[in-house]
């Protein structure tokens, strides 16, 4: 049976790339062809543009009953086909069981979320400063969005990228990810009209120019990316020849803060789970553990096990496999000389072999890791995590705050007070008290990102704008300057 061939969806239609070309999806784990996918053009792009365009003429005036109707079936089509979604990620990005019901299950829940965010979309009354008129303020639509999804969650990922927005009555044009692109058209089955979602995907090596001709079209008013950094730098610079804002979450380097009277055995089974889930190849993953010295022998000797115990490889062909393998072979490469670079630099490597075997590499815990290494630095991506060792609180505040990435962070105390005291100095999007990295709460509720890792945050007040209407007063006033002709 030859791969599947996943189309272009534009204005309605899946269709071929209008110059026929097509490009490989390739199993992280095996290396084997498990898809092919149109290529999109630079005519494609500008189709999808221009349906996405028109579409928006009507989308926006939608009621919002028809809107939310159609997040709620789609969360219902999306339960029916699990066994054809979860086959798709796990052939795509050699998802494993425990990672797919954060990308697959979850979705289905915050699709009833989002549908929910209609009741947001209000505005209000009130007096003018004119004496007898009155001011309206409602949010309104933007227009057309332009998102760009990763391939490490790609069904959730996705969702977020365009739900919110269409709910709120834009229309969008979504690049897949080269490396996941098998993007159901779970809006298009509930309803949604023409145009107003067009998915495209194109090949590694043209995305770029891809990328830069649609931001540069002037009909799109927004950018939505997730993913690294240095893309986001990239599109933030194009974004900013033509003045258009984006939304952006540009990874994680999740700190956790372990205090002295924490329930050690629990935050290393926390700890241990968001560091290695999916590989550490998650925005929310562990990857930088500051521990209080009164609590770092019993810490370090629990994480030690757990790392030990957690074995990389093909969950599919081995059953002792906890973990699959990474994006690709070059994020392997990368992670293990960013943890040579450190141990140069005097780190040192209580877990791991700091080999590879093609995409799959083994945990790897370090200790004596420092600010300036780019093992703390930089995000890894990776089955890796980092432990410092710090006398006070104040230090242990002061190394987790040591980072651009501000997205999510966890703090271990059986003490409420210093709890609520450490977590409100740090800085970030979501701060868990004892509970894990990989956890933030629904739509509605989720905090702001900072730093590198954003411009502000997958809610309604993103993809809307604030218009004012002045109903000026029945009588005519005195104008300045008329008033005595």
């Amino acid at each position: 049976m030859s791969p599947p061939f996943t189309p272009l969806y534009i204005d309605g239609a899946w269709r071929p790339a209008s110059t026929g070309a097509t490009f490989q999806v390739r199993n992280p784990t095996s290396g084997e062809v498990v898809g092919t996918a149109a290529a999109a053009s630079s005519k494609d792009c500008a189709d999808a543009i221009r349906a996405a365009a028109e579409a928006f003429k009507t989308w926006e005036h939608t009621p919002l009953s028809m809107r939310r109707d159609i997040l709620l079936k789609a969360s219902e089509i999306l339960a029916a086909k699990k066994d054809q979604v979860v086959s798709a990620a796990r052939e795509e990005t050699a998802t494993t069981e425990d990672w797919m019901w954060v990308n697959y299950e979850w979705p289905i829940d915050q699709m009833r979320d989002m549908a929910a965010a209609t009741m947001l979309l209000r505005g209000h009354t009130g007096q003018s400063v004119i004496p007898g008129g009155q001011v309206f303020t409602h949010r309104r639509a933007i227009g057309v969005v332009f998102s760009i999804v990763p391939w490490n969650a790609p069904i959730i990922l996705t969702l977020r990228a365009v739900a919110i927005p269409i709910v709120c009555g834009n229309t969008v044009v979504l690049k897949t990810s080269e490396v996941s692109p098998r993007i159901q058209a779970l809006l298009v089955e509930a309803g949604l009209p023409r145009g107003v979602l067009n998915c495209i995907s194109t090949s590694k090596d043209d995305a770029p120019a891809r990328t830069t001709e649609i931001i540069a079209h002037p009909v799109v008013r927004k950018v939505n990316f997730t993913g690294s950094d240095v893309v986001g730098r990239i599109i933030a610079r194009e974004a900013g020849k033509y003045l258009k804002p984006c939304v952006f979450e540009l990874g994680g380097k999740a700190p956790v803060v372990v205090l002295d009277d924490a329930d050690i055995p629990r935050a290393a089974r926390a700890i241990t789970s968001s560091a290695l889930l999916h590989s550490g190849q998650i925005c929310m993953s562990t990857e930088r553990v500051i521990v209080q010295r009164g609590a770092a022998e019993e810490l370090l000797k629990n994480l030690s096990e757990l790392f030990t115990r957690i074995k990389a490889g093909d969950p599919d062909a081995d059953r002792a496999a906890h973990i699959g393998a990474m994006f690709e072979p070059g994020s392997t490469d990368n992670a293990i000389s960013m943890l040579k670079d450190a141990i140069t630099s005097g780190a040192k490597l209580l877990v791991g072999d700091l080999k590879k075997q093609g995409a799959i590499m083994q945990p790897h815990l370090v200790v004596n890791a420092k600010p300036g290494m780019r093992l703390w630095d930089k995000e890894t991506f990776a089955p890796i995590v980092v432990v410092a060792v710090a006398d006070t609180v104040d230090e242990a505040v002061d190394l987790a705050n040591s980072s651009d990435y501000s997205l999510i962070a966890s703090v271990w105390t059986r003490d409420v007070y210093k709890a609520f005291n450490v977590a409100g100095r740090i800085r970030a999007g979501t701060n868990n008290i004892n509970g894990p990295t990989v956890h933030v709460e629904t739509i509605r509720e989720n905090g702001g990102l900072g730093g590198s890792t954003g411009y502000g945050v997958f809610m309604v007040e993103d993809w809307t704008q604030t218009r004012m209407i002045v109903l000026h007063p029945e009588q005519e006033p005195p104008y300045p300057l008329t008033a005595r002709l």
